[in-house]
């Protein structure tokens, strides 16, 4: 059977090709009742717009382009899933992208890659999304982006971002701990590249100082943001004279690892060692005990990217100002950590 055609819709819903288009294209001049009426058609026809003949019929493109550099699989699909699902409903494709981040020519690569494949925007997963330079350039060549930032505020730069308050989640964390009896709370970093890494350890800091407790830099580990560096670094903290009876993993990978570690190694965990980490991913629940750790909506932050970047798109001057989204992941509670044994 043949795909239905925009012809198609028209002649279900009563409506000519251009009042078809003018719905598809989200343009407010259609009325209510006539917008419902050809939604319902291309529902039950299961319409879906041709990207490429669309953009060649109008100055506009749309397409949009999601970047990415970050090994966890996870938090990928997350954003993937999270932009996607606003790209369908607003008839836009998508192009996922991941590259290098510390490539030395990645602001033209990005600038290529929109002309070649004629994408409206391009919305910039951490660590490109922290990168001035690279931002500069793209604002330059008036390609129209939306950042996912770590950050305690709006940092009302001039460049549109929806922003996630790390700092804030690990304080909650390491407070949760402190509140369990711990003083001794091992701490292991993610990649250093990311601005989430310094804003978590701010908030681990920023309690520890706040709850009158030292800042030991013997249980403080600089890594990665993976299940290998979780592993070496609990081996490492585990093995000091006094080691920690609680670390703080700053993802749930790392997270996995030192629950790895502490197996191996024959420590009980919640009771001799409770283990932290970040993000709620899936294995998160999975492992034994489930994960403490802090909820972040990927899949939301990145439908809220999404909409910030079409948005954008449609605004016309300045006199729409849109304003920047903030999210604060939540503590979860899970068996992975308890009352300090005494």
């Amino acid at each position: 059977m043949r795909s239905p055609t925009i012809k198609d819709v028209a002649e279900r819903a009563g409506v000519s090709l251009k009042t078809v288009s003018r719905v598809i294209n989200h343009e407010p001049s259609v009325h209510a009742r006539t917008r419902d009426k050809v939604q319902r058609a291309i529902d039950a026809l299961d319409y879906q717009p041709d990207q490429a003949a669309r953009s060649l019929r109008s100055a506009r493109t749309y397409a949009l382009g999601l970047v990415y550099d970050n090994p966890n699989a996870h938090y990928v699909i997350a954003m993937q899933n999270g932009v996607l699902s606003v790209c369908r409903e607003r008839g836009f494709g998508l192009q996922i992208h991941p590259c290098d981040s510390s490539a030395p020519k990645l602001a033209e690569q990005l600038c290529d890659l929109v002309r070649r494949n004629r994408l409206a925007g391009l919305v910039l997963a951490p660590p490109m999304s922290e990168q001035p330079r690279l931002l500069a350039t793209l604002t330059e060549h008036k390609i129209p982006f939306v950042r996912i930032i770590s950050a305690r505020q709006d940092p009302k730069d001039g460049w549109p971002c929806v922003f996630v308050d790390d700092r804030d989640a690990a304080y909650a964390i390491t407070e949760h701990l402190i509140q369990l009896g711990h003083h001794r709370i091992g701490f292991l970093w993610g990649g250093k590249e990311h601005r989430s890494s310094p804003e978590r350890y701010q908030g681990y800091e920023d309690a520890l100082r706040e709850y009158g407790l030292p800042v030991d830099k013997k249980l403080v580990v600089e890594g990665d943001y993976s299940f290998d560096d979780g592993f070496r670094g609990a081996r490492k903290l585990l093995a000091l004279k006094e080691p920690p009876t609680a670390i703080f993993g700053s993802n749930d990978e790392i997270a996995a690892g030192v629950l790895a570690a502490a197996r191996s190694g024959g420590v009980d965990v919640p009771w001799e060692l409770s283990i932290a980490g970040f993000e709620d991913s899936p294995f998160s629940k999975q492992s034994w005990p489930a994960l403490t750790t802090a909820r972040q909506n990927t899949e939301e932050i990145g439908r809220h990217a999404a909409q910030r970047l079409i948005a954008e798109l449609e605004r016309d001057g300045d006199e729409h100002i849109i304003e920047n989204e903030g999210f604060s992941p939540d503590l979860v509670v899970r068996g992975s950590t308890a009352p300090r044994r005494l």
